[in-house]
């Protein structure tokens, strides 16, 4: 382990020269990136951050405080699995690649790009929410997500630069030009672009939008190229974190709401109403669904195909081959919804999409429990994956959010009854006009959590503001 170079690694990175140099000149970068786009307004604060040293399950980070401008960003990959071989497609059995083989070093090198450029957008996405934050525990949490999405964004650029040569530095300098919402130079998925000036949507994209991360980080450690498997098996590991923000954090949003209807009117009270929590989860979740792609997809079957993507957890699978046999969708055509039998290896997307749709509801369920043990018969729901879709077959097409097909007409109507309207958006960012920052006070808005960072208690001053 290399924790003390100036790039904290666990890939000897100090015995290839030219890439440490390479690496080393990116850096500045970097951190010009991280300076300009970064967490706005506390650049020289200390805060109670986790840093990654290491891999080892018996201590793999440390917590102390940190200015973020100074953190500790690495290259770290899970140790390798001994032996270890191709789990799915054409290649299946065959021991994994150690280098991008020839034939797939295009399609890789778009896996790669297309993961690593979500990294640094969400950073970008959040960056005024500091100014804003409810709560101390919560300032540092967005900074904790924040910090190590950094570090992701390091995970793959390393990749580019050490397998990819010219081409990958190019493309390691462009994930520091493009720029989350930039009408010229957007970031590569829509709801990177998406903005977060409040903190409801922040909540709900880490819930909803690193659960889609989450998923697509289990279907690359699936991968034949081995130094991508490992990179996403660690990569896995922080992300756990950022869904427990989310899911956390719309929970006491929830909580608080249910407290506050057995007083009265939850918005006079100065807390969000669940038509409104409902109208953002609408919002995020078929943002969020739109990532997978297209439910039919002949790139899927391809990266599946050639070993270079998996679905989430292919052991569970029977068929790791999938070269065979169709699965019935039920997709638009002629103006109706029509059960359509498509090969499983187009079908990639939708069976990624099938995991991760289970894994949220899980959530919401966790949700609707406080609901219920608040005495409440309100409950939160997922609405139809065919629900303001832009992605896939469902674009440009209307759902109301039961998948019932409606007019445009019927859509303009109501859209602001199923998506956050302006005047719900100004609202909810009415409630936070200024940073809660004293050690254990909590705004009016949401519960306090169940319990404190790193066995510290809520009072802990989480970052240092004086």
């Amino acid at each position: 382990m290399f924790t003390d170079e100036k790039i904290p690694n666990n890939v000897d990175l100090a015995r290839d020269v030219r890439l440490q140099r390479a690496l080393e000149a990116w850096q500045p970068s970097f951190l010009s990136w991280w300076r300009e786009t970064g967490p706005e307004g506390f650049p020289e604060n200390d805060v109670y951050l986790r840093t990654a040293t290491g891999v080892t399950a018996e201590g793999w980070a440390h917590y102390d405080f940190v200015r973020m401008a100074e953190y500790r960003w690495g290259i770290f990959l899970a140790d390798p699995v001994p032996d270890r071989r191709i789990g799915f497609g054409d290649f299946l059995g065959q021991p994994v690649w150690q280098e991008v083989p020839g034939e797939h070093r295009t399609a890789l090198r778009r896996l790669i790009v297309t993961q690593a450029d979500t990294e640094p957008a969400s950073v970008e996405q959040q960056r005024g929410l500091g100014r804003t934050c409810p709560s101390l525990y919560d300032l540092r949490n967005l900074f904790q997500v924040n910090v190590e999405e950094g570090r992701h964004l390091w995970a793959m650029v390393y990749l580019l630069h050490r397998f990819f040569g010219r081409d990958g530095r190019e493309e390691a300098e462009e994930l520091l030009a493009r720029r989350s919402g930039h009408a010229d130079r957007p970031r590569i998925l829509g709801a990177f672009n998406e903005p977060i000036d409040d903190w409801l949507a922040f909540f709900l994209f880490t819930m909803l939008t690193d659960r889609d991360g989450k998923f697509q980080l289990l279907a690359l450690a699936e991968s034949g190229f081995d130094p991508l498997s490992r990179t996403t098996r660690f990569m896995l590991t922080e992300e756990a974190h950022h869904m427990f923000v989310g899911e956390t954090g719309v929970g006491r949003v929830v909580q608080r709401s249910a407290e506050l209807s057995r007083q009265g009117d939850v918005r006079a009270l100065g807390g969000i109403d669940l038509p409104t929590i409902q109208k953002y989860l609408n919002l995020w979740y078929s943002i969020s669904l739109d990532l997978f792609g297209g439910e039919v997809s002949t790139n899927a079957a391809s990266f599946f195909g050639a070993g270079l993507k998996g679905r989430a957890k292919e052991e569970k699978f029977a068929d790791h081959v999938a070269g065979e046999g169709v699965v019935t969708l039920e997709l638009p055509e002629g103006g109706a919804l029509v059960p359509q039998e498509v090969p499983v290896r187009s079908a990639m997307n939708e069976a990624l999409r099938d995991a991760y749709v289970e894994d949220c509801q899980r959530g919401v369920d966790r949700w609707n429990r406080l609901l219920e043990g608040a005495g409440l018969s309100d409950r939160l729901r997922l609405p139809s994956r065919r629900f303001h879709r832009r992605q896939g077959a469902f674009a440009g097409l209307f759902f109301d959010p039961d998948g019932r097909p409606i007019t445009e007409a019927e859509w303009a109507r109501r859209e602001d009854d199923w998506l956050p309207s302006a005047a719900d958006r100004a609202f909810v960012k009415s409630l936070s006009p200024r940073a809660i920052t004293r050690p254990g006070e909590m705004a009016s808005w949401l519960a306090p959590p169940s319990k404190g960072i790193d066995g510290k208690p809520l009072d802990f001053e989480y970052v240092r503001l004086g």
